[in-house]
C-alpha cells in the first residue's frame, strides 16, 4: 500500500477551501432555496475538486480526506 501525499492530479500540497450552497430539485429549485451546503476542497495548483456534505464532515479533518 503506498502513502499518497497531495493532489490526487499533480501532486501539489497547496490546497484551500470554500463554502458553498446549492438549489435541490422541485419546490426548492423553483424558489431557489439553497439547503444542499458543500465545503469544496480545491487544489490551488490545478484545480482539482472534491466537494463534501458540510453537515456530514464537520469534525473532521475534510484536508486529510483530500490527501488520502
Amino acid at each position: 500500500m503506498s502513502e499518497q501525499t497531495g493532489c490526487i492530479k499533480c501532486g501539489s500540497t497547496d490546497a484551500d477551501s470554500k463554502e458553498v450552497a446549492m438549489t435541490g430539485t422541485g419546490l426548492s429549485k423553483m424558489f431557489d432555496m439553497q439547503h444542499n451546503q458543500f465545503l469544496v476542497v480545491y487544489c490551488k495548483n490545478c484545480g482539482y475538486s472534491e466537494f463534501y456534505n458540510k453537515k456530514s464532515s464537520t469534525g473532521s479533518n475534510v484536508f486529510d480526506l483530500f490527501f488520502g
